[in-house]
């Protein structure tokens, strides 16, 4: 094993993004994944095909060419000890699935700093905002309990801001990148454990990738934020883009979502804005929608959420309910975000049925 931090990844696909720009810092990820996907990886490493700047199309970085190690399992073989830090990148409701919740209280009882990569803030984490009453937004979660065991002060946020996909033709190791921004984490409420993340954040920063033509430098950085604010400000998003894809029969882009309704989309992006405000953010915490608007014009696919539910999944992560529960309570409500619900539960009722 290469010197450096053992960073456990609980999901493969979105997770190995994270894990490439972890191993490429020359640090080591082990991803929990299903049994297909740990033994190809294991095998074959993983492969995120990125765009760099300045140079045209796309690159395949290869986890076996990096100096970090990765290698992946399910979660049963897995001691938390081992582990400086987790990084929870499930979607939501897979963290009640059996061995998962298991894991996840080892975690617990390990005490080890888990940062959540989940557009769902675990409910452990809204327990470090001020004034939040978390015990009124548990039936936003697929299973509130599997969170109860986790103390807040090793728990952070980080937003996953970066768009990437898992290529429907290629095998399950490769992962696309489609937008390569940052993912942003609020600080642990330790200076010890937001080292880690800072760490994390310096080695990342300097990493190089030989493209065979020089070193070049990679898209996608972390960036450590000392406001727990900071990831909410993809709430906006989720709420004016993500959840608006669905529609009553059938899904539409990102891109649509927002610009098809420019007017509505912004009304909604500063409603969730002033939400977050109201809860403690900073103006400067969140991201001024113009900025949000431009960067949709090149997300041309319905989101994650808006294709799993047209590919009939049960359960999918509940952000838009949570924002709507936690408005009501706060004597707030928004027509349109009220309707995005409505069009959500519509459609998980109906998945349920067939499921």
């Amino acid at each position: 094993m290469s010197k450096g931090y053992n960073v456990l990844l609980l999901g493969a696909s979105y997770g190995s993004l994270l894990a490439t720009k972890i191993v490429l810092a020359g640090h080591n990820a082990h991803l929990i994944c299903l049994p297909a996907e740990s033994d190809l990886i294991n095998k074959n490493g993983t492969l995120v095909r990125m765009p760099i700047k300045g140079s045209e199309g796309l690159f395949d970085i290869k986890s076996t060419d990096l100096p970090g190690k990765l290698s992946a399992s399910g979660p049963e073989t897995v001691d938390p000890t081992d582990y400086d830090l987790a990084v929870l990148a499930m979607q939501e409701p897979q963290y009640r699935s059996s061995g998962v919740r298991e894991l996840l209280e080892g975690l617990a009882a390990s005490r080890i700093p888990c940062m959540s990569i989940m557009n769902m803030p675990p409910l452990t984490y809204l327990k470090r905002i001020e004034g939040l009453d978390t015990d009124k937004y548990r039936k936003s979660y697929a299973d509130a309990t599997v969170w109860d065991a986790l103390d807040p002060s090793l728990m952070t946020l980080c937003s996953p801001d970066p768009q990437a996909f898992r290529p429907p033709d290629e095998p399950v190791n490769v992962l696309q990148v489609r937008l390569p921004t940052n993912f942003k984490s609020a600080r642990f409420e330790s200076d010890a454990h937001t080292e880690i993340l800072k760490k994390l954040e310096t080695d990342i920063e300097a990493a190089r990738f030989d493209t065979g033509n020089g070193m070049a430098e990679l898209p996608v950085k972390l960036r450590v934020h000392e406001s727990i604010f900071v990831p909410m400000a993809k709430w906006c998003m989720l709420l004016a883009g993500n959840y608006r894809c669905v529609q009553q029969t059938e899904m539409r882009t990102i891109k649509d979502a927002v610009h098809s309704n420019l007017e509505e989309t912004q009304e909604v992006y500063q409603w969730v804005s002033e939400l977050c405000i109201s809860l403690g953010a900073a103006p400067t915490d969140m991201v001024p929608f113009e900025k949000y608007a431009n960067a949709a014009e090149s997300l041309i696919s319905p989101s994650s959420a808006a294709r799993a539910l047209a590919a009939g999944a049960p359960n999918i992560e509940r952000v838009d309910r949570l924002v709507q529960s936690i408005a009501a309570n706060k004597g707030l409500s928004l027509a349109a975000v009220d309707s995005t619900v409505a069009l959500v539960d519509n459609w998980i009722e109906k998945n349920q049925e067939k499921a």
